[in-house]
């Protein structure tokens, strides 16, 4: 346990920020292991960034979340960004050290692997290619995470070309670029499926590619955890697929900040994620 010399604070900066599960989760895992610690939801604006930064460890903060619109903006304002945070252009987890330094890591990616291995202990990231839908700051951490465990090849398609050639320049040959009104051929052999986009959540539009040719025996994964289950999964869970929601990401992605923040690993269990979805 970390001994602060006063309660410990974090939270989770965005704009809006309303909506975010975070507080409850976070608070959650304060309350079960008996620590002594706060976290709180901060709408921030762009434009007070800075200076909200700079002011928070002055406050009694260790770290926070970083959310949309912060993530990539928040790498020019740390002093310490890690490889993986580099590498995926965003970070979601600052600490703030007691050398004044603020300190910037990405964890999306293992978040989003840990759900994967959690939720469907049978994938093998080598047997086949994954196709990946989006290519904005989630994507870039999943096609992160899919490059470092080996799978063979990453089929990328976005409602926009320009940003999904963006990430094969970034990522390398590993990436194939696919049109999206031609994505759905794509699915037929593919061992891995993804929706980074937030296509399908509570007021977006619904996801539009056919997944009538998809591979029964492929994982699919939605990011979108606002319905938990999306049109998305139903369609993939009704071709036989196994499907993994978005809620055991967010999970994941924050234990390593919980932990470095308060001192505790906390536990992803059924208990974690029915808490959070307010059963």
């Amino acid at each position: 346990m970390i001994d602060h010399p006063r309660i410990p604070l974090a939270g989770v900066i965005g704009s809006p920020i309303a909506h975010s599960r975070s507080p409850i989760l976070h608070n959650y895992w304060l309350k079960r292991y008996g620590i002594k610690g706060h976290y709180i939801p901060m709408d921030v604006a762009q434009a007070d960034l800075p200076q909200a930064l700079h002011m928070l460890p002055k406050m009694g903060f260790v770290g926070c979340n970083v959310t949309l619109p912060h993530k990539e903006t928040v790498l020019a304002l740390a002093d310490v960004v890690t490889d993986r945070a580099a590498l995926i252009g965003a970070a979601n987890t600052l600490i703030f050290r007691a050398d004044g330094k603020i300190h910037a890591d990405n964890t999306d990616g293992a978040g989003f692997m840990a759900n994967l291995r959690q939720n469907a202990p049978h994938w093998d990231p080598k047997s086949g290619p994954a196709m990946v839908f989006g290519a904005g700051g989630a994507a870039r951490a999943v096609i992160a995470a899919l490059i470092e465990v080996g799978v063979p090849e990453i089929r990328l398609a976005n409602r926009t070309r320009a940003r999904a050639d963006a990430l094969r320049t970034d990522f390398g040959a590993k990436i194939t670029v696919v049109d999206w009104v031609q994505s759905a051929h794509n699915l037929h052999d593919a061992a891995t499926v993804i929706n980074t986009t937030s296509l399908g959540m509570i007021s977006k539009p619904e996801f539009n590619v056919s997944l009538a040719q998809i591979n029964p025996k492929a994982v699919v994964n939605d990011l979108v955890y606002t319905p938990i289950q999306t049109e998305f999964l139903t369609a993939a869970a009704n071709a036989g697929c196994t499907t993994v929601d978005g809620l055991g990401m967010l999970l994941h992605q924050a234990a390593p900040g919980f932990e470095r923040w308060f001192g505790h690993r906390p536990d992803v269990d059924e208990e974690t994620r029915d808490t959070v979805m307010g059963l």
